[in-house]
């Protein structure tokens, strides 16, 4: 039985992964945490994921978070997880991370801690979501340059980075497919108003909706004349990336270190 720490258990998708955790017949909930002054620190995490008491204190220690676990998975906050990575790699133990937002320093740490445990990182664990990721790439290279390519991304209003991380992914699989029109860091376009002319033929638009209490839509259009083509997904539950995530991790345990993206989980890579 492998046992398994969640930090951030009181946010929506920590309940998500505690509840996914106590349904997987091969895991136990080993700890959560939450931050200093959560009201959920000292409570159970069970109840407060909307389960039976599961025995498992909330705690406001990072370190008693750790203790007598053999995995972690990480969807807080940027500035959690720079703190949390070194500390999983110093234990040994195989890691999930699912933050969004992370900065360049923050990916070297994930880098950096990859020598020494497996780490598997990827802004959606969602399964329908990474097959999306390899279907857009290969509808991008039989389509051609003669196709705009945009993307339109629309999650609840609460979420605090845009555009989302698996917007930039799915920017970046079609960056690469054509890549012979440049990277991303000169076709990305993140907002257009006034008189913005013609756009540009190379152009990848990648565009924002925030509101209610939307879970995540990811569509990708491939625009000619006459003709359009739409790759589309939307998550109804937050369970999506909950169940992914734990398939993420119990296929790290045991993997030699280096960091993996869910493409290598799935064996699409």
């Amino acid at each position: 039985m492998m046992r398994v720490a969640v930090p951030g258990c009181a946010g929506r998708m920590g309940r998500a992964l505690v509840q996914a955790v106590s349904a997987a017949e091969d895991m136990t909930l080993s700890g959560a945490s939450e931050a200093r002054g959560s009201a959920a620190v000292g409570g159970d995490a069970g109840l407060c994921a909307g389960l039976s008491p599961l025995d498992v204190e909330v705690t406001d220690d990072l370190d008693r978070l750790l203790e007598g676990a053999d995995g972690v998975i990480d969807f807080t906050l940027p500035e959690v997880t720079g703190v949390l990575v070194p500390r999983c790699a110093g234990r040994g133990l195989p890691l999930v991370v699912g933050t969004t937002g992370l900065t360049e320093a923050h990916r070297a740490t994930l880098e950096d801690a990859a020598g020494r445990i497996p780490v598997v990182f990827a802004p959606n664990m969602s399964i329908g979501v990474n097959v999306l990721l390899r279907l857009v790439q290969e509808a991008a290279r039989l389509l051609g340059p003669a196709y705009d390519l945009e993307i339109v991304e629309a999650h609840h209003n609460r979420k605090v980075d845009a555009p989302s991380g698996t917007a930039l992914a799915l920017a970046r699989a079609l960056a690469e497919a054509t890549g012979d029109q440049g990277p991303l860091e000169q076709r990305g376009c993140y907002s257009r108003h006034g008189q913005i002319g013609a756009r540009p033929p190379r152009q990848i638009g990648i565009q924002t909706v925030r509101g209610g209490d939307l879970v995540g839509e990811h569509t990708v259009m491939y625009l000619g004349h006459g003709e359009r083509l739409e790759l589309t997904h939307r998550a109804s539950s937050r369970q999506t990336f909950a169940r992914g995530a734990v398939r993420a991790l119990r296929w790290a345990a045991g993997r030699p270190p280096g960091l993996y993206s869910m493409q290598d989980v799935l064996g699409l890579s």
